[in-house]
């Protein structure tokens, strides 16, 4: 049985506050990151959001999930 993936528009909301975030950080005037380092946000930025609609989630395969024993006293 394999779990759901994350909705679209879900994904499409997380990508757009991401690269907001992300563009704010890097060209915001009074920004805590040094400015020689917008670049490197902003592209780090859009490969986070790159790997999120390529690659699949995580998930546990059956049979990887060990039955939990209560604990012993």
């Amino acid at each position: 049985m394999r779990v759901a993936d994350m909705p679209a528009d879900v994904k499409a909301i997380v990508s757009i506050i991401t690269l907001i975030v992300a563009a704010g950080l890097a060209y915001w005037a009074r920004s805590p990151i040094r400015p020689e380092f917008s670049t490197f946000v902003m592209v780090t930025a859009v490969f986070m959001v790159i790997a999120m609609w390529i690659f699949p989630e995580a998930g546990v395969k059956k049979g990887d999930v060990k039955k939990s024993s209560s604990p012993s006293t």
